[in-house]
């Protein structure tokens, strides 16, 4: 291990938290992600999240294991190991006390950190300002500025407007059509027609049938028996079918991995060669 003084602590291990993971993991870090006890992940064969409904689970050759201590947490990160501790309240950072802190829940809110809560803090995306609430933010939109590192300001707004995948935009998601269960009667993988029943939402007022917009490959689901409201995201179709996509992290969640593992290398060097003050 390259940095084993380093240890970064990432909110969240979805499928973008997961591309951030993955790189710090791979250039020597060690990390331990902290999530929901049921984690409202949807590109579940490409999310460390996994591992808390599984007990482990393994993305591109990297294995992450759920435990439910901290100090199980700081054993397996100081050997390796990628731990994904549940965290329901938010309450390890001040046990943990990582030296970098990264915010990648992507809750777009003004108080999803705070900058005396690690010596570097940075944030993804919208919500988080430079100075304010984190030392960097990294760009999540797509587009030119895609994992870029802003020391000052912010992140740009979110757009509300997914990305197209072969000219499909909003059709290729599934979404909540009414309050309930969700429970999902197709499987991650499998092949599916536009107009096709892929799962139910079961609420107060019965079964709500919820179908695919277009044929493709079903790319992401929600775990079966979440609890879900109007609009939310149930899953995501590639009308590619390309079954590749389904097994290995997204181009977007590298290169935001990529925009953080550059901002932990820059403050490293930047504090080695005295360029930061004392509140660092």
């Amino acid at each position: 291990m390259l940095f084993p003084d380093v240890l970064v602590l990432v909110r969240g291990a979805g499928d973008l938290a997961t591309g951030v993971l993955y790189r710090l993991h791979q250039a020597g870090f060690p990390v331990i992600a902290t999530e929901l006890p049921r984690p409202l992940v949807v590109r579940r064969t490409v999310a460390f999240a996994q591992a808390v409904y599984d007990g482990e689970c393994t993305v591109e050759g990297v294995r992450a294991t759920r435990v439910d201590t901290v100090a199980a947490a700081q054993a397996l990160a100081a050997t390796g190991g990628l731990p994904v501790l549940p965290d329901p309240r938010d309450e390890v950072i001040v046990q943990i006390r990582p030296v970098v802190l990264v915010d990648a829940r992507l809750l777009k809110r003004e108080d999803a950190a705070r900058l005396d809560q690690a010596p570097l803090v940075i944030g993804l995306g919208p919500g988080f300002v430079a100075g304010v609430n984190c030392h960097a933010v990294i760009e999540t939109n797509r587009g030119h500025r895609l994992g870029r590192v802003y020391w000052q300001g912010a992140a740009e707004a979110d757009t509300g407007i997914p990305g197209a995948i072969a000219g499909f935009r909003e059709e290729r998601l599934l979404r909540a059509p009414s309050a309930g269960i969700w429970q999902p009667q197709v499987a991650l993988g499998d092949r599916v027609e536009k107009g096709q029943v892929v799962g139910h939402v079961i609420g107060a007022d019965g079964s709500v049938a919820v179908t695919a917009g277009l044929s493709g490959l079903v790319r992401g689901l929600l775990y079966p028996g979440l609890e879900v409201t109007p609009g939310m995201k149930l899953g995501d179709m590639d009308p590619r079918g390309d079954e590749e996509t389904l097994f290995t992290i997204s181009d977007k969640s590298l290169a935001i991995g990529g925009g953080v593992l550059a901002a932990v290398l820059t403050w490293l060097n930047r504090r080695g060669n005295g360029e930061l003050g004392t509140g660092y």
